[in-house]
């Protein structure tokens, strides 16, 4: 599906309301809530106190008491130095709750999309996750460490300003409202057109950022097919998108702010130059006058600053909603919520009772069809075959990754989805097939198989898996940085530092998916020592192409077409014929099957 198809199939958000989705994760700081709301008032109440003080000194200049006006512009001082203070209060404690509020939807979002099921990652890229966990939230920090704070001034501004505006000159401050609906009215329509550009604009953002992480993560296979011209232009074609959908709002954003800056300050003038008369009548004394001037350019600025931070929550809202969205969406594969415990000591006796399974991505076609399946603890059984017959579907419905259309997968007895994940996975050490070596360095990388392990234990481990050698010649040996995804390493280094991290597991249960596929021929002899002497008293599934090393498997499974077409030791299955004997007798040359 292409990205722009993507955006268009997206709901758009249709109201700030969205923003009640951050009611959980502002919930728990009330009391921040309430001091910040408290110093707001503070602030916006000396505000519109100001004008007043004003008022006084300025009528104070035809006071012959000279002492009252000392006392006009103390007081006037006195008010400016708490402004200031619950200013300050205000920005101090907002912008902490907003840190400590996005701080939390982060890890919230990471610990929600960490835990998801591999069929979830089949329908978004990890890109665009990156994009909502890191530009939407951006977003909303900006939103709750400003533009709500800045929101509820100004609404404090605007009605109390309005209220001093009638006490001051009815008159007058009738003849400002006449202007507000002209005002409203381009807020509310055009407000409906930046909502839909800016949930548009998300979307683009976050499309560009999926397809430059899927570009730079095989940065490599790009420059070996010289793919990189199509891949910048299709890189662009996104990035010009979200530009033209960015473009389209702030457009939007810069035509409704003209029309209410120019509405608003005419509306202005044209009662000033009322007030002004009113004065030269008598009607008013200067202060007035500029009380009523100074609460009036009050209420068009925060009608300003209003129709700005509009703008700003309609695109929080829609980064709520996509936020919310992701938090909220269903996984195929959970936990239950009374989870039975897994046996202990854990046995390692596996069963596939049945079991159909068809790919989220692929519904049509079948990768298990009636698979039934009974390893015993501790035996070493070898999954053969063509690719795609289903071998590396069964590791993966048996971390759980997935869960079967029909039958079931049971492990010591209790079916997979009657447990916690996290309890029988702790049991199993898996290498797969693309090892994944993480930017940290080599111990770090090995010691993941159990992270309480010692340094001595790290070390046994990588000489188990013929490490030791090549991890020792780097420049910092085992502490060496080993770049992000191992691009320090050779592929068959990067497979042996994998095999020494399930060696270090030291779990029941071993799954090797072909474990040595790229190890040279005396690494391979190597590993292939240590994984037989790992598999001792463990319960061992391993995928292989390469026969030679499965021949001394207990039991050797052959799968073809997600069926089970054969089962048995080497010899027999050769001695039968079929599928096995086919493939050995195309990888063995020397004429010894």
């Amino acid at each position: 599906m292409s990205d722009s198809s993507v955006v268009e199939d997206r709901p758009k958000s249709k109201r700030v309301g969205a923003l009640r989705g951050l009611a959980p994760f502002v919930r728990p700081y009330k009391g921040l809530v309430a001091l910040a709301v408290v110093a707001l008032i503070l602030t916006a109440g000396i505000s519109l106190i100001l004008p007043l003080a004003v008022r006084r000194v300025v009528d104070g200049f035809n006071d012959s008491d000279a002492a009252l006006l000392d006392q006009y512009f103390g007081a006037a001082l006195v008010i400016a130095a708490l402004l200031s203070l619950g200013t300050g209060l205000r920005y101090y404690l907002v912008t902490r709750l907003g840190e400590r509020v996005v701080a939390d939807i982060r890890r919230a979002l990471f610990d929600r999309v960490l835990g998801m099921s591999p069929a979830f990652f089949e329908r978004i890229l990890t890109g665009e996750v990156l994009s909502r966990i890191t530009t939407d939230t951006t977003l909303i920090l900006s939103v709750l460490g400003s533009s709500v704070s800045v929101a509820l001034r100004n609404v404090l501004m605007l009605v109390g300003g309005l209220v001093l505006l009638f006490l001051t000159s009815a008159k007058l401050t009738g003849l400002v409202l006449l202007v507000v609906p002209a005002i409203v009215v381009p807020i509310i329509v055009l407000g409906r057109r930046l909502r839909r550009l800016s949930r548009e604009n998300q979307d683009w953002i976050a499309s560009s950022s999926g397809s430059a992480s899927e570009a730079l993560s095989s940065v490599q296979t790009v420059q070996a097919f010289t793919h990189e011209g199509p891949t910048r232009a299709a890189f662009a074609g996104v990035t010009e998108k979200s530009f033209d959908s960015a473009r389209a709002r702030i457009k939007t954003r810069a035509v409704m702010t003209v029309i209410v800056i120019f509405l608003t300050f005419a509306g202005i003038v044209g009662v000033l130059w009322i007030g002004a008369r009113d004065v030269r009548g008598g009607m008013m004394s200067v202060g007035e006058l500029i009380q009523f001037v100074i609460y009036a350019v009050m209420v068009a600025g925060a009608v300003g600053a209003l129709s700005e931070i509009w703008g700003e929550l309609q695109r929080a809202a829609g980064a709520t909603e996509r936020l919310v969205e992701l938090l909220n969406t269903d996984d195929t594969v959970q936990d239950p919520a009374r989870p039975a415990a897994l046996p202990r000591p854990v046995r390692g006796e596996i069963a596939f009772q049945d079991v159909t399974f068809r790919y989220p991505a692929r519904p049509e076609t079948s990768a298990l069809n009636g698979v039934s399946l009974h390893v015993k603890p501790g035996e070493t059984v070898a999954l053969v075959g063509p690719s795609g017959a289903g071998k590396t579907t069964i590791l993966q419905l048996l971390m759980r990754f997935y869960d079967p259309q029909s039958g079931q997968v049971v492990l010591d007895g209790i079916a997979l989805p009657d447990m916690a994940r996290a309890d029988f996975r702790q049991h199993i050490a898996l290498v797969p097939q693309d090892p994944v070596i993480f930017a940290t360095s080599a111990r770090e990388n090995i010691r993941f198989g159990r992270p309480d392990a010692t340094d001595a234990e790290v070390e046994a481990a990588a000489k188990a898996a013929a490490a030791h050698d090549f991890l020792t010649a780097l420049p910092q040996g085992y502490d060496s940085y080993l770049g992000e995804r191992g691009v320090m390493l050779s592929g068959g280094q990067k497979q042996r530092v994998a095999i020494a991290r399930a060696i270090l597991r030291d779990a029941p249960i071993l799954l090797l998916d072909e474990a040595t596929s790229a190890l040279d021929a005396e690494s391979e002899r190597l590993v292939q020592a240590a994984v037989e002497k790992l598999a001792e008293g463990r319960t061992t599934l391993v995928v292989a192409h390469r026969l030679a090393t499965v021949k001394r498997a207990d039991r050797i499974v052959v799968f073809d077409h997600g069926q089970i077409v054969a089962q048995g030791t080497h010899d027999e299955l050769v001695a039968e014929g079929g599928l096995y004997a086919r493939l050995a007798r195309l990888q063995f040359t020397d004429g010894t099957v």
